[in-house]
């Protein structure tokens, strides 16, 4: 086995720009297409041929392992790698070096979507042999993430968030590393947010005369950081859906490309796709718009959705139109009777409301 190149999946951090919906659970566990995130990089770790991969877990650990198990339903051979803190992505690097052994490795931030998988990456850095090679794309707004300068295709400086970007190309969270990433990880200081950051390791490489080379991502790329990044990565991936009709339709239209999952019944309503309805779901009376992913064991009657995610369990009765939304799992959105008519909220920390 030594030699063969393994996978690291980052898939720790704590979510806070996804609040209130990960308060309760992994933000790398948000489906998006009825798919929790981290499945999407386990699957591009599969489709370059990797078999071995670490997920270095933080404090939402247990769900990550209930969702993934060994690995076995992706033909992999996973272990759990524990960051006791979230110390930034050069720490969980250092906390995976036991596991990596010294070995060639790709890095995959669990919460990025790759429209083209890693192949061609992976396939690149066996060709070129540098020291590392960093995805990059270009960002109508590099100020939000690590930007790369280069000169005559080698990469000469990385800058974190910076007010006045060197280029427009972002560094993707997706990276192959060899040993030399360990001795960068410990030479570095703790940023100001008290993490060792990933850039500056490879500004470290860099530095000490190691090569890094860049590959441009060729299809879509997102990070789902944001509720409005993983709105639009559902968009981009049910773009793509090939129907399908495991499900029952009853008196209802439903037009264009939709996959109703295993036992979804869809009742004198209409669905127009992009869209799916996912396992055990409900739809009565009701209208699905293109865009628009529902998740298992949810009711939606007598209600009009469109451009939205609705997480697990969720029960949506009586609401004339929701667009836009990124609504949880077990969650209950219904009318009130009451007269005079008012809201009554119960909303999770750092949640946003826009009332018409």
């Amino acid at each position: 086995m030594k030699g063969e190149m393994k996978g690291l999946i980052l898939s720790g951090g704590l979510g806070t720009r996804l609040r209130p919906i990960t308060h309760t659970s992994a933000k790398q566990l948000v489906p998006v297409a009825n798919k929790p995130i981290l499945f999407y990089g386990l699957e591009a770790m599969r489709d370059a041929g990797i078999k071995r991969v670490g997920i270095v877990v933080g404090e939402t650990a247990p769900e990550v392992k209930a969702a993934v198990g060994d690995g076995g339903a992706w033909g992999l051979e996973v272990t759990y790698i524990h960051q006791p803190e979230p110390l930034g992505l050069a720490h969980a690097v250092l906390v995976a070096e036991e596991y990596l052994g010294g070995e060639e490795f790709v890095m995959y931030l669990g919460d990025n979507i790759l429209k083209e998988g890693i192949g061609g990456l992976v396939r690149a850095y066996q060709e070129e042999r540098p020291n590392a090679l960093i995805l990059l794309t270009r960002v109508k707004e590099p100020e939000r993430f690590g930007v790369a300068e280069l000169r005559d295709g080698k990469v000469v400086r990385l800058v974190e968030k910076p007010k006045d970007p060197p280029s427009d190309l972002a560094l993707v969270g997706v990276y192959v590393f060899d040993r030399h990433i360990f001795e960068a990880a410990r030479a570095i200081k703790p940023s100001w947010r008290g993490e060792l950051e990933i850039t500056d390791a490879i500004q470290r490489l860099i530095d000490d005369g190691y090569e890094v080379r860049p590959k441009l991502v060729k299809g879509w790329w997102k990070d789902t950081g944001r509720p409005e990044d993983l709105l639009e990565a559902n968009r981009l991936l049910l773009e793509e859906l090939e129907p399908e009709n495991r499900g029952e339709v009853v008196d209802s239209e439903v037009v264009g490309r939709v996959v109703l999952q295993e036992g979804a019944r869809v009742v004198r309503s209409t669905v127009r796709g992009p869209a799916i309805i996912g396992e055990g779901t409900l739809v009565e009376d009701s209208y699905i718009g293109p865009f628009t992913s529902i998740y298992y064991g949810c009711e939606i009657l007598e209600s009009e959705i469109e451009h939205s995610i609705v997480l697990e369990n969720s029960r949506i009765r009586g609401i004339r139109r929701i667009e836009d939304s990124l609504i949880g799992k077990e969650v209950e959105v219904s009318p009130s009777q009451e007269k005079p008519r008012a809201f009554r909220l119960m909303l999770g920390d750092h949640s946003k409301v826009k009332v018409i």
